[in-house]
């Protein structure tokens, strides 16, 4: 069944079952889309709401102010780790949606996964998570369960549509990953040969996840690989100069290198399997390196924090200190991007210079029929 057909299936489909969701019209801005759905899989990066949903205190959230301060059509902290839109929601909109697909939970309590999953998509991402199982666990979904989130739905999808159906939908979306800085975070590894142990596992777990999602259908598979995670608030405040931790960055470049070497190694083992691997480590090192030219006044401080570089406390709070203008800071929390930040990278990673995705952009990935 091709595409087109797809879509005037979908039509028909949102005439029998279309409703508001969160403020959002299921199929609105179809028109224009490159892809028939989006499903997203990763951590807080790319969250919009899963980890409101889990339970334990001390699941890592964002759903109080000022968290959502400007999100689109009034403020509403919706569980996104950023004053709006994160970078899941700026893919999505460049792939011709309104923004990000729903959270698999909220889905899941609204009664409204498959409708969803068959016409824009799902979000499985959780803020914590990390590819190995013991990263933060029990306060979140890590990778491994997405995964399986992933395989019960497309089974809950096959009895509402058929097999064939959602073989040719899954072949034509677009998958979103973005993982493994909670799992460095978290790692402590002595010697050389302990790193090297490390990016073998982590690798190893991320290509058995990849390969398992191929194996369920997904071809198309847009990587966020590991930004320069030593250069967060969290990490600067951490150093009486507020500096970058180089060690940490090294660690990250590693690691952004072996996920690179594996993709490439899985690839021609899977007919059909097609990638794009964004190179986050080099965008954002252009950010810090000149701010200035992309609209940024600070690049180094949290815009909702406490204390020195606004990331004393690590959280945006209620009670935080809250910048005036958000466009102007790369970050928002200790850790995560503004809008505006998250908006610039998704740009680059969608059609931005050739040398900051690999082998192809997202936006050629998209655009390749099965």
């Amino acid at each position: 069944m091709g595409y087109a057909a797809m879509k005037s299936s979908a039509v028909l489909l949102i005439g029998l079952v279309a409703v508001a969701l969160a403020g959002e019209v299921v199929g609105s801005g179809s028109a224009a889309r490159l892809v028939p759905a989006m499903y997203v899989l990763g951590d807080s990066t790319l969250d919009v709401g899963n980890n409101n949903h889990l339970p334990g205190k001390d699941v890592p959230r964002a759903n109080v102010p000022f968290y959502g301060v400007d999100f689109p059509g009034g403020p509403i902290a919706t569980g996104r780790f950023s004053n709006g839109y994160n970078v899941a929601d700026f893919i999505a909109k460049n792939l011709g949606f309104e923004r990000s697909p729903v959270a698999y939970l909220v889905l899941k309590s609204r009664n409204y996964l498959i409708p969803s999953a068959m016409t824009r998509g799902v979000s499985f991402a959780s803020a914590g998570a990390g590819i190995l199982d013991s990263t933060n666990m029990g306060n979140n979904i890590p990778l491994s369960k997405q995964v399986r989130y992933f395989e019960s739905t497309k089974a809950e999808m096959e009895v509402a549509w058929g097999t064939r159906k959602v073989s040719t939908l899954l072949a034509e979306s677009f998958f979103l990953l973005s993982i493994g800085s909670n799992d460095l975070f978290q790692s402590k590894p002595k010697t050389p040969a302990d790193v090297v142990a490390l990016y073998t596992t982590l690798v190893s777990n991320y290509s058995t996840y990849i390969t398992e999602l191929y194996d369920m259908g997904a071809r198309k598979f847009g990587i966020i690989n590991m930004g320069p995670v030593g250069c967060v608030p969290r990490v600067r405040v951490l150093n009486a100069t507020g500096a970058c931790n180089d060690s940490m960055n090294r660690m990250a470049t590693g690691f952004a290198a072996a996920v690179k070497s594996g993709l490439a190694a899985l690839a021609p083992t899977l007919p059909g399997f097609t990638y794009s691997l964004a190179d986050s480590f080099v965008s954002t090192q252009a950010s810090f390196t000149n701010p200035q030219s992309l609209g940024f006044v600070n690049a180094d401080s949290a815009c909702c924090g406490i204390g020195r570089l606004g990331a004393e406390d690590g959280r945006c709070k209620r009670n935080s200190k809250l910048c005036a203008d958000r466009d102007t800071y790369m970050f928002f929390d200790a850790v995560h991007s503004t809008q505006r930040a998250a908006e610039l990278a998704a740009q680059q990673m969608f059609d931005g210079p050739a040398q900051l995705t690999e082998p192809i952009s997202f936006k050629q990935l998209a655009q390749k029929r099965y």
